[in-house]
């Protein structure tokens, strides 16, 4: 049983129970996964730290590269998902923390290798502390490797879409749709408030030096089409807001639902189109 937000998404809301989207998912999650990783240099024998772990998508998959002498700490604010972790992960090579990214207290200082997040500090309110705390966990010569989102980036291109579906058929419930979900930006704020200039900056005040940064910018690329809508219906764009399906069924009235629904059904064998951005960041603590 799920216990808060970062839970039901992670474990419901994400994929809105499909295996299908399930399945999809976990290649793109993957290829992130392989990307935070490799750019950590993880040698056997290293303590890693997982910073924000959710599921355990790259603490579990550094336990394959940390070998038998090295370990992993799992860390995260969601007490349910580091028992889903427990659940997953070799507990003679783990052990599992409750902190957030923006205070690792519980984690002494300068006693990890290896420091990792994916897609943690685009939920943080206070980044840069949260890069402080990279910095001091780590040992002299430790690593830093990071991914994030940069949400930003389509509305500054002018491409921020939904559902990456051509609006003009349905651009007055769109518009709906979208203000609904724009109600919720106190919330979401934090998602958007930072872009790949400010990660570089973040980290070379909080003093982590040869800071690499590899950015992706992708603009109206194809994706797949919505085949299965009943199960992206269930799912939330991200754990701050509810699901497609909840902001429908509050934003819309029954009659506008059903247009909004025979719309998207019917474009189901049709490409969609997507605008984002994504970053990697690299680091050392001297």
């Amino acid at each position: 049983m799920t216990t808060d937000k970062w839970a039901s998404w992670l474990l419901r809301d994400r994929d809105g129970g499909s295996p299908g989207l399930r399945s999809r998912f976990a290649v793109e999650l993957a290829g992130f996964r392989d990307g935070v990783l490799d750019r950590a240099a993880i040698a056997p024998g290293d303590t890693v730290l997982d910073v924000g772990t959710g599921t355990g998508l790259v603490g579990l998959g550094a336990l394959d590269r940390v070998g038998p002498a090295g370990r992993v700490v799992f860390s995260d604010v969601s007490a349910a998902l580091l028992d889903e972790c427990r659940r997953r992960a070799d507990p003679a090579r783990s052990s599992f923390v409750r902190a957030a990214a923006d205070d690792l207290s519980p984690i002494p200082d300068a006693s990890v290798d290896v420091v990792t997040t994916r897609s943690v500090l685009i939920y943080v309110t206070r980044k840069p502390a949260a890069f402080a705390e990279l910095h001091r966990v780590l040992r002299p010569g430790g690593r830093l490797s990071i991914f994030e989102p940069i949400n930003g980036f389509p509305g500054r291109t002018g491409r921020a879409g939904l559902l990456g579906l051509d609006p003009a058929p349905i651009a007055g419930l769109v518009a709906k749709v979208r203000a609904a979900y724009a109600a919720l930006a106190p919330a979401a704020e934090v998602m958007l408030d930072f872009d790949e200039r400010d990660l570089v900056r973040w980290a070379g005040e909080a003093g982590f030096t040869g800071v690499r940064l590899d950015y992706r910018a992708e603009v109206d690329v194809p994706g797949p089409p919505i085949a299965d809508w009943d199960a992206v219906r269930r799912t939330a764009p991200n754990p701050l807001v509810p699901t497609y399906g909840e902001v429908l069924d509050t934003a819309l009235t029954p009659a506008e639902r059903d247009s909004f629904d025979a719309y998207v059904r019917s474009q189901a064998q049709v490409p969609t189109r997507h605008t984002s951005a994504t970053a990697y960041l690299g680091a050392t603590r001297a």
